[in-house]
């Protein structure tokens, strides 16, 4: 048997992780509180699971196994609920983006777990500068061969991911100019990025047995890629996106991924070579900078597109597997809500009214609060 199976899973079923941030309610910063928040939490049933991540600012949720969307979304309301009751107890606030507008990493305290204090004395300041948040949407997957299909398929589309979850304009208590800045703390860990081009399951054990073998790995979790196999769920997870200010959001790119996955399944629309990853940097970089008015290259037609436009035509496309998984609604809602921007334009009008980043994160929370 290896050491890396990869178990069948039913085809497009679905999982979300959301890592969250803990706000004092005083200053409108980050604050510690994750210990606290899992223990009251724990106290009582409760759907979803909580967990702690990399420091005490931060708390992750995730949803069990859905085939709908609609459901996923109903269970992630109740997660959401239950978490923002445990705040309440503790005088704490919850809130979504990617990254805190005016934190300084410096004074984040590592959650205390080994692993986490592994990762610190591995990665230095890097591992408090990683207080970033995302959202993980989960696939489900038959077998490993068609997991690296989608990996390799939804590498066209990631820009697409960045620019409609993207909520973290502000770091360090500056406008970054980027939509998305928490990428590029993602980006400074050496084995984040693209996954390597393999086709089938037996030669991608044979690349991780071998980065085990060398000591550059211990498990799939030391791979901080973009889209990546989770063998142990049966799944491909896309990690590209920022944790979305509101649970409506984080459930509508669920849809997106779902149909998308569909639709590269089922009509198999391009040859999957190394030349999709040719301006796979280039179209990364002009999503998380530009968001919907980036640039993209496309790496099969070979034209310049504007990802605006491409989003809109790939809604075009997934019309026909939106209806067929139930997801035209959630498709349309999010298709409407970005013709207005995505939430780092919410976060810049919000600022550029009230001139204050605690102010900010105040509203921040209040949609994560009143999401219906």
């Amino acid at each position: 048997m290896s050491s890396l199976d990869f178990p069948a899973s039913t085809p497009l079923t679905l999982g979300v992780e959301l890592e969250l941030q803990i706000i004092s309610r005083l200053d409108g910063d980050l604050t510690g509180g994750a210990s606290e928040l899992l223990g009251l939490v724990e106290r009582k049933p409760h759907r979803g699971d909580f967990k702690p991540e990399m420091t005490e600012s931060m708390i992750e949720v995730s949803t069990s196994v859905h085939h709908s969307c609609t459901e996923l979304g109903a269970e992630l309301d109740d997660i959401r609920q239950t978490l923002l009751a445990a705040a309440d107890r503790l005088n704490l606030l919850i809130s979504g983006g990617g990254a805190h507008p005016f934190q300084h990493w410096a004074e984040r305290k590592i959650f205390d777990k080994p692993r986490f204090h592994q990762l610190n004395e591995m990665y230095g300041y890097l591992a408090k500068q990683f207080t970033v948040f995302g959202q993980h949407i989960h696939i489900g997957c038959p077998n490993g061969d068609e997991a690296l299909f989608l990996l390799h398929s939804l590498s066209r589309y990631l820009p697409h991911f960045i620019v409609m979850s993207a909520a973290s304009p502000y770091y360090q208590g500056v406008d970054t100019a980027f939509d998305s800045s928490r990428l590029t703390a993602v980006s400074a860990f050496p084995l984040s990025g693209r996954a390597p081009l393999v086709h089938r399951w037996d030669d991608f054990v044979t690349y991780y047995e071998t980065m085990q073998a060398a000591g550059v790995v211990e498990s799939m979790k030391d791979f901080y890629w973009d889209i990546r196999p989770k063998p142990e769920f049966g799944t491909v997870e896309i990690r590209i996106c920022d944790t979305p200010l509101t649970v409506r959001r984080a459930t509508e790119l669920t849809a997106y991924a779902q149909t998308l996955c569909r639709y590269l399944l089922v009509e198999r629309p391009f040859v999957i070579n190394e030349a999709l990853y040719a301006v796979y940097t280039f179209n990364r970089f002009q999503a998380a900078r530009f968001g919907l008015d980036g640039g993209l290259l496309d790496p099969v037609s070979q034209q310049r597109l504007v990802l605006r436009e491409d989003i809109l035509a790939t809604f075009e496309l997934l019309a026909p597997h939106a209806t067929e998984l139930g997801t035209s609604e959630l498709l349309a809602s999010l298709r409407s809500a970005l013709q207005t921007g995505n939430d780092a334009s919410w976060m810049r009008e919000v600022y550029a009214r009230q001139g204050s980043l605690p102010d900010l994160v105040w509203q921040q929370a209040r949609k994560w609060r009143d999401t219906p």
